[in-house]
């Protein structure tokens, strides 16, 4: 598996990727059913993509970062460098969104992407790294803390004051894959 940043061309994501993108989040309606991110998360558009893609670029030091698996788009990563609230004290980078195409759930998609990130922060100097978990999503916190993520503290998410729960982990080490 490869993970590759996704760069803008002369200021605008690539149709073709970005076609790709949209594809991998119809096929995860029901987290967007949770989140309430889109609309309709049963009609979710290039142009909504586009548009949630550049709020999330827009952040200094984010990054969105594409998990291909011979060739194919299976997942995506989209990760801050520090917290969002520049008043934040917060030390870690953030893992803000994981998405795994859900065609293919449960076949290690999810952990391999988690480690690559986890890798990238590991090597840039990082020691410790945090996501925060819809609480009315009790699968992706049991993967989570599957992953090694200990629960730090409940908050409102800063996007929409949605009730969800911090995890850290701390990159001391890789985890055992």
């Amino acid at each position: 598996m490869i993970l590759q940043p996704l760069v803008p061309v002369d200021g605008a994501l690539p149709g073709p990727v970005l076609t790709e993108i949209a594809a991998l989040y119809a096929t995860n309606h029901a987290f967007f059913e949770l989140s309430g991110d889109f609309p309709d998360p049963d009609r979710i558009t290039v142009e909504q993509v586009a548009a949630s893609l550049a709020d999330e670029l827009a952040h200094d030091g984010a990054e969105v970062l594409l998990a291909r698996s011979a060739g194919r788009l299976v997942g995506m990563a989209a990760t801050l460098a520090r917290h969002p609230d520049p008043a934040s004290e917060d030390p870690d980078p953030w893992i803000g969104l994981l998405l795994i195409d859900a065609t293919a759930h449960r076949v290690g998609y999810g952990r391999a992407v988690t480690a690559l990130v986890e890798d990238r922060f590991r090597a840039a100097g990082r020691t410790g790294v945090r996501i925060a978990v819809l609480d009315n999503n009790p699968k992706a916190l049991a993967f989570w803390q599957s992953q090694g993520y200990a629960p730090l503290r409940q908050a409102k998410d800063r996007e929409r004051g949605r009730d969800c729960t911090v995890l850290r982990k701390p990159l001391d080490q890789p985890l055992d894959q």
